[in-house]
């Protein structure tokens, strides 16, 4: 049979033969095309992973967006194996921050040119260019970081009952703050591998700030009193001349021959805290003091004046080549010891040691290094040099995903009391400027760096508010304009740089002052790329003061991102503000934790 066959030299065997090439070398044509179309492929998807991951580094470092783009086009290249890279097209898509985006997307278009492929569809009567597009996309997850500031009044009204409660105000506001860090706590750690996913930091305000007094020294405070404010409210030239301090250069010197071993030494309101001495009878006979001791009278409690402007509104880092960035120890004056009628001044809290008009026993600076009799220490806060500093300090930001973090941030927030007036803009100040990060609190992640969102969460329950003496049913022999915080006097027209308010000595004027300093920090918070959320607690829009108080607040605060056209912005009661800060949660969740 198979002889038989051999001898046939008939045409069918080389016509079935040729029929059947056709489809043999179009079989061995696509399955070589599709092995090298897959090996490709697969070299442009694996390109693709690894340029994404590296370029989310890249963006996370905080890249320009053309310099980030160029290396995923670089990478990219060089990963791409057998491909052609003048053969793929690729397309960079980053977070649109505006947005809130967690994403960096890419796509690659391929044009795989096939080697037999071509042959076999000429074989087949097909012309034209052959060639085959493949196309692939990978997308990578940011996991984006929090830092949150809690800005949170303080102030004496905190004291009051939230409406519709039946609790403080203040224990409202300490049961729902730690409701919110729990819930962020919890989130934040199912972030891993990501160091710190998410802080809170602490800023409890009222008629100031406490920066904390552990921070005397620090290089961004006026160690040197060289501001333009540290000494406005002392003359030294009432010292006499052997106890002379004289400007020397930039600052301020005990020159005088007995000064002793502390002759030369730069004068600042640090050291006018040292110097004050309490002198106390430890030996007595008859009724008369045979031996005297003195001991210091208090120390700096921690709070500071607002810098000059534009400073008290911004982040401008604290630098020594501008002493108007470094802050300046808040240290009140004392006031005159006469009075008007059966009026005293508001804060007489040492001997004049002077007979003259109100205003120069209140400049008098010899008074304070003559050790007064008084029969206790003033307390640390809210009296004596220390009045109008009523809060705790500020706690830094804290990683609250570990025990001791979470616990540190509520035990500040437990620790939080109601007293004093109300200055907001200098509690957003201060909210802005321990997320930054620079000095003066460093804890935060660089301002450049993507992939991390920095929120103030701002809550007050009363209008700004700076108090003429009169007001508080008191004098004002020194014609000061005002009682003194962190403005220092009105006098001084302090309260007033910045704003086109007139320089009318009254509280509301003083408080249309402060609202527009409020508004321009909250302005210029978010230029910086600050996310401000603002809570208004028990006001009223029937007075017109507390009226205000919700416009600027709802002006102040952000764009929601997930909730389109609505600012980050809640009226709320005490009866509802655990619900609001849980709505401020769902705002933050939305926000930067993603699948």
């Amino acid at each position: 049979m198979i002889f038989k066959f051999l001898r046939d030299k008939s045409g069918n065997f080389a016509m079935l033969l040729a029929l059947a090439m056709v489809p043999i070398i179009g079989a061995m044509a696509l399955a070589i095309d599709y092995t090298e179309m897959s090996r490709q492929r697969q070299a442009t998807l694996n390109a693709l992973d690894a340029a994404n991951m590296a370029t989310a580094w890249r963006y996370l470092n905080g890249d320009p967006d053309q310099d980030v783009r160029q290396f995923a086009q670089d990478f990219f290249e060089a990963n791409l194996g057998p491909v052609d890279p003048s053969k793929v097209t690729l397309t960079v898509h980053l977070p649109d921050e505006s947005e809130g985006g967690n994403t960096i997307r890419m796509e690659a278009d391929l044009r795989y040119d096939p080697y037999f492929y071509g042959t076999f569809m000429k074989l087949l009567g097909k012309s034209g260019e052959i060639n085959i597009k493949l196309y692939a996309e990978n997308e990578v997850q940011l996991k984006n970081t929090l830092e949150v500031a809690l800005v949170l009044d303080n102030s004496g009204s905190m004291d009051d009952t939230g409406s519709g409660s039946g609790k403080k105000r203040l224990q409202l506001l300490k049961d729902a703050a730690k409701q919110l860090v729990d819930t962020m706590a919890k989130q934040g750690q199912l972030m891993k591998q990501v160091q710190k996913p998410v802080q809170f930091a602490l800023v409890p305000f009222a008629a100031s700030v406490n920066v904390g007094p552990e921070h005397a020294n620090a290089s961004w405070m006026d160690v040197q009193g060289r501001s333009s404010i540290h000494h406005e409210n002392f003359d030294w030239t009432t010292m006499p001349s052997n106890l002379k301090v004289e400007k020397v250069g930039n600052v301020y010197q005990k020159t005088g021959q007995d000064w002793g071993p502390e002759r030369y030494q730069i004068v600042t309101r640090f050291t006018l805290f040292n110097d004050l001495r309490r002198k106390y009878c430890t030996k007595s006979s008859k009724n008369v003091c045979q031996s005297w001791a003195e001991v210091p009278v208090t120390s700096w409690a921690g709070c500071v004046e607002m810098r000059p402007y534009p400073y008290n509104l911004d982040d401008t880092p604290p630098s020594p080549t501008n002493p108007d960035t470094l802050f300046v120890p808040m240290f009140a004056p004392d006031e005159t010891d006469t009075k008007s009628g059966s009026r005293t001044a508001y804060n007489n809290w040492w001997a004049d040691a002077i007979n003259s008009t109100a205003a120069n026993r209140q400049k008098y600076m010899p008074k304070y290094y003559e050790a007064n009799e008084r029969s206790s220490n003033f307390k640390l806060y809210n009296e004596g040099p220390n009045l109008s500093c009523t809060t705790v300090p500020i706690t830094p930001l804290t990683d609250v995903t570990t025990t001791a973090g979470i616990k540190r941030i509520k035990d500040a927030i437990d620790g939080m009391i109601a007293d004093g007036a109300t200055n907001v803009p200098e509690g957003i100040a201060w909210g802005w400027r321990v997320i930054s990060g620079g000095e003066p609190f460093t804890e935060g992640r660089p301002d450049k760096e993507k992939g991390n969102d920095k929120v103030i969460i701002v809550l007050t329950d009363g209008a700004n508010t700076y108090y003429t003496p009169s007001s508080l049913g008191y004098a004002d022999e020194a014609n000061n304009k005002s009682i003194y915080s962190n403005y220092g006097y009105a006098s001084k027209k302090r309260i007033f740089d910045g704003t086109s308010r007139p320089t009318t000595y009254d509280n509301d004027n003083y408080t249309k002052a402060m609202n527009e300093h409020m508004q321009k920090v909250c302005t210029n918070a978010k230029n910086a790329g600050i996310i401000v959320m603002t809570v208004a607690l028990d006001l009223s829009t029937k007075k017109a003061d507390e009226k205000a108080q919700i416009d600027l607040l709802q002006q102040c605060a952000s764009e929601s991102r997930v909730r389109r056209g609505q600012k980050l912005f809640w009226n709320t009661t005490g009866a509802e503000l655990s619900e609001t800060f849980r709505r401020i949660a769902d705002e933050l969740s939305n926000l930067r934790f993603v699948g």
